[in-house]
């Protein structure tokens, strides 16, 4: 008797008709023509059955906050920043608490599973850590939250920035988070680079920092970053968000920088919907698309993640929590267009993050967690293609949100709503 079967699925890597039998919140068979009873049971219709997405950079603190205390007019990085300065002594705990609570909800509808969010340590009353310290705790039985002691105004630039991220790790913050090319010079970026990755390695903790988000080639952090990390002995617990000033360094800095990252074995972020959207502003024609160097982070053996970054906030209007956006947009701007980089673009809001994030538990495999999401698409390229709606959205072997497929979204025999495809059959010309 399990509690939940989802029969005659289609996963990620290929494999069809399957089904996939769940009890006590883990995946207890994997296999074709499970007949055991179940307390519940969902017919998957050959449809696409997917690990939970996963945002590996967000900023929660910041959340549906759009348009106060004003809208951000000129639609760039800096104002945004200092936008956010104005919000920050406005906003309340419970203001925080109620806003990331409801993106929390949106995000779960959106199948997310879990989300690494960034919150700002630069408020000596650290609302923000309050605030989805508390958020985590109420959204434990269905969302993995993880947490970054974030100093958004640099953690040597201002001035009781240290001391504010040692108090968020004392209350319970799990990553450090730096942002060293916003440090005052180079060498204090440096520095900031050096004196965080100390801190996490004496604490054990993992870290994910703010790297040369910038379209400064001179930017180059991340070198110092993957310096630090082999120093200090942190491979595969590092990660370098953004990492935008690659964009426009030379290729023969670039070749010897990638190696680099990856003898460190740190991990590289981009957030393509932001990315494309601040970087660049500085520029005429032509105009830099500011995404990172995606594809050739990838083959050199780098694990690439994308995150989403921004919903609704002083930096970026739009967003609706749904990573397959995210993909979308990674997509094209990389140019990744072949069949096999258009799967590995699933893979980026996927697989490839929960690694960042050290998911224990995830995946669809005998002894994973029993987490899942039930797409209305038939593989990875139809749900980047279409960002289906989730069908179901299970969690431990529970369905706890979901959605009424969408009539004529796609042309499965049997289903209402099908198009005849005869009624588009071209028509025989008459020259007549």
């Amino acid at each position: 008797m399990f509690d939940l079967i989802v029969k005659n699925a289609t996963l990620p890597d290929g494999r069809r008709g399957l089904d996939i039998a769940c009890a006590g919140g883990e995946i207890a068979a994997l296999e074709a023509g499970i007949t055991a009873q179940a307390g519940e049971v969902i017919d998957a219709g050959g449809l696409l059955v997917s690990p939970p997405f996963v945002d590996v950079h967000f900023h929660m603190d910041a959340t549906l906050s759009l348009g106060r205390p004003r809208m951000n007019v000129s639609g760039t990085l800096l104002e945004g920043i200092a936008l956010w300065g104005e919000l920050k002594p406005l906003q309340t705990v419970e203001e925080i608490i109620e806003r990331a609570l409801r993106y929390c909800d949106l995000a779960v509808s959106m199948g997310i599973g879990a989300i690494r969010s960034h919150v700002d340590v630069c408020d000596d009353e650290l609302k923000g850590v309050q605030a989805l310290l508390e958020v985590k705790r109420q959204v434990a039985d269905y969302l993995e939250l993880q947490l970054v002691a974030f100093p958004q105004d640099g953690v040597l630039r201002d001035p009781a920035a240290l001391e504010n991220l040692t108090r968020a790790l004392d209350m319970g913050v799990d990553v450090v988070g730096g942002i060293p090319h916003f440090e005052r010079t180079m060498q204090a970026g440096a520095d900031s680079v050096r004196i965080l990755c100390e801190i996490a390695a004496e604490r054990g903790l993992m870290v994910d920092m703010h790297c040369d988000e910038t379209d400064d080639p001179l930017s180059r952090h991340i070198e110092t970053l993957a310096h630090e990390t082999q120093r200090l002995g942190l491979q595969g617990r590092v990660a370098g968000s953004h990492l935008t000033s690659m964009h426009s360094m030379d290729n023969y800095y670039v070749s010897k920088l990638i190696p680099l990252i990856a003898e460190a074995g740190l991990h590289a972020i981009p957030n393509p919907l932001i990315n494309i959207m601040l970087q660049g502003r500085h520029d005429s024609y032509p105009k830099r698309r500011g995404l990172t160097r995606v594809r050739e982070l990838r083959d050199g053996g780098i694990n690439v993640a994308f995150g989403s970054d921004c919903v609704m906030d002083p930096w970026y209007s739009l967003g609706r929590a749904c990573m397959l956006d995210v993909a979308h947009m990674g997509l094209h701007v990389g140019q990744l267009s072949s069949r096999e980089d258009m799967r590995w673009c699933f893979d980026a809001v996927t697989v490839n993050p929960a690694r960042a994030m050290g998911l224990e538990g995830y995946g669809l495999e005998v002894g994973c967690a029993a987490d899942m999401v039930l797409l209305q698409a038939r593989d990875p390229i139809e749900a980047i293609r279409l960002r289906p709606v989730r069908l179901a959205v299970i969690r431990a072997g529970r369905v706890i949100a979901s959605c009424a497929p969408q009539i004529g979204a796609l042309a499965l025999p049997g289903r209402p709503g099908r198009v005849d495809p005869a009624a588009y059959a071209p028509r025989e010309r008459s020259d007549a």
